[in-house]
């Protein structure tokens, strides 16, 4: 049976295990995209480890006019999905449990993304990712995890814990997972649940545009954007709810200039009646390899 626990000191009092320990950080209100992490988890940590879910809802990470007193809270729920799914143990505390008291030197002490923190989502929202990646070096020191596994739907997030372990010398291995996605498509997300049938419709219009983004991306990082922007902007403009893009990028692997040619990464965020969907996809940009063979003969 899965354990629920709430304070730090009975993270301590765990038992030794003999295999790894393997966390995924939550937010909560799981969805299968969190049950395929946990059986990823599952499948490190072994039948001798130990995977460990947190559920916290991290005031850290909302800015000013988002979201943070409506996002959905299911515990309950989330202690079924996480325990089904493999997972140990769910690791839920209070605020207060997390961050020192308010006015307190420790309190106001944050963890800086770096440049890459304030632009594409951290230029949406100020501080974002400051208190993401404070958030999770707290729970990375409470869970003392081996392996630690986020979603590559949230790719800048992946990004930079990965930068901010290298850079802390924190001895736990980042791995991405891949995104997992609805029939049609779209990027499972627990803000999914705010789209209206006809935000819905228009939504999956975005791993499509993606996907063209990839067919055009043989003739470089521009023509992959614009490929993009064509499909959103035609389905923005047929759509029954409001459709604003925010941005699509591409850029290399770890977020920086895009490359001429070789592997890179093509980001969008669109918000879609007012709530933010972000969504991912590799690509190659330039001719790939069996291009160029078969142009050299």
């Amino acid at each position: 049976m899965t354990q629920v626990l709430h304070q730090r000191a009975q993270l301590d009092g765990l038992p030794e295990v003999a295999g790894r320990t393997a966390v995924v950080m939550t937010m909560g209100a799981l969805h299968d995209g969190h049950a395929s992490l946990v059986h990823g988890a599952r499948g490190i940590a072994g039948p001798d480890g130990r995977v460990i879910v947190t559920v916290f809802v991290n005031p850290r990470q909302f800015g000013a006019g988002e979201d943070f007193a409506r996002y959905p809270r299911t515990l309950d729920a989330d202690v079924q999905v996480s325990g089904a799914a493999g997972a140990d143990v769910v690791f839920a505390p209070d605020v207060d449990e997390v961050y020192p008291p308010v006015g307190t030197p420790a309190a106001a002490i944050m963890i800086d993304p770096g440049p890459l923190g304030d632009e594409l989502e951290g230029a949406a929202r100020p501080g974002h990712f400051s208190g993401m990646l404070t958030v999770v070096a707290k729970l990375m020191q409470m869970t003392r995890p081996d392996v630690a596994l986020f979603g590559e739907k949230d790719y800048q997030q992946l990004v930079l814990v990965r930068a901010m372990a290298q850079a802390l010398d924190l001895p736990v291995e980042i791995i991405g997972m891949p995104t997992v996605r609805e029939a049609d498509g779209l990027a499972m997300s627990s803000r999914n649940r705010y789209l209206s049938p006809e935000a819905r419709r228009a939504a999956a219009q975005i791993p499509l545009a993606l996907a063209d983004g990839q067919q055009a991306a043989a003739d470089g990082p521009e023509a992959a954007v614009k490929a993009v922007r064509r499909r959103l902007d035609t389905a923005s403009s047929s759509a029954s709810v409001p459709m604003v893009v925010d941005y699509v990028v591409v850029r290399s692997l770890d977020l920086g200039p895009a490359p001429e040619v070789g592997p890179a990464r093509l980001l969008a965020t669109v918000v879609v009646d007012g709530t933010r969907l972000l969504d991912n996809v590799d690509l190659h940009v330039g001719p790939s390899d069996l291009d160029e063979t078969t142009s050299a003969r």
